[in-house]
């Protein structure tokens, strides 16, 4: 067991860190049975099923993963299971640790076993190259949900995906074709190019570079405090 401090932070890298955070955040209060009914299934099913930050020898943040996987990490040797106060453990020490009152646990024989939040690969150097998926939620994200030809902000029911050039004229579903739009735009521009209805946009689409950090808040139902050091300093 040895302790390590926890990453330095780097402010500009956690920009887009916080921007996916308060963009979970709004997705809540716009939605309040979707993210969040998963996040309380998730948190009451089975804990194997729990979502774990797998960081790399550098404690860079490498991908998440299930639990069940972390810990047949933790226990083949490949990783070390960090605690709240950043000591690094193998799994004899871990399965030492006590389980507390917020912890999820896995009943073992002889007591519970605490689910790790973090695991640090002991021999593994790479850094994954972020791939933004292209989705309805990520083009919002990319435009600050706000509409690319009025500049309003209405809430996330009010808010559409434009196609630049209608896909009736041969426009793609691509970063640079797909723009957020409020229902009002949507509905005035139609099938129409924006030079055609004389809308334009204010700012020209393209595929956003977000860390590889700022996505895995974006994929998570849940997201533990303890990932917090790793994810703004990624």
């Amino acid at each position: 067991m040895r302790k390590v401090g926890h990453p330095h932070r780097d402010e500009p890298g956690s920009e887009d860190v916080d921007a996916a955070v308060a963009s979970k955040r709004d997705d809540q209060r716009e939605d309040p049975l979707g993210e969040d009914e998963e996040r309380t299934s998730l948190q009451r099913s089975e804990p194997l099923d729990l979502p774990v930050l797998v960081v790399n020898r550098q404690f860079h943040p490498v991908k998440l993963t299930s639990a069940r996987r972390a810990f047949l990490l933790l226990y083949s040797g490949s990783a070390l299971a960090l605690d709240e106060a950043g000591e690094l453990h193998d799994f004899s020490a871990w399965r030492r640790l006590p389980v507390r009152e917020k912890d999820h646990r896995v009943p073992i024989v002889g007591g519970s076993l605490r689910v790790p939040r973090v695991v640090h690969l002991r021999h593994y150097d790479r850094v994954r190259r972020p791939t933004v998926p292209l989705t309805r939620k990520t083009v919002m994200l990319r435009d600050g949900h706000q509409c690319q030809y009025c500049s309003k902000q209405p809430a996330i029911r009010d808010l559409n995906i434009d196609h630049v050039i209608p896909r009736s004229r041969g426009g793609n579903s691509s970063w640079e074709n797909l723009v957020t739009a409020c229902r009002t735009c949507n509905l005035r521009k139609g099938w129409r190019t924006p030079d055609e209805a004389s809308m334009r946009l204010i700012r020209a689409p393209q595929a956003p570079r977000w860390s590889l950090a700022a996505l895995i808040v974006m994929g998570s139902p849940l997201i533990f405090e303890e990932w917090n050091p790793f994810l703004r300093a990624s």
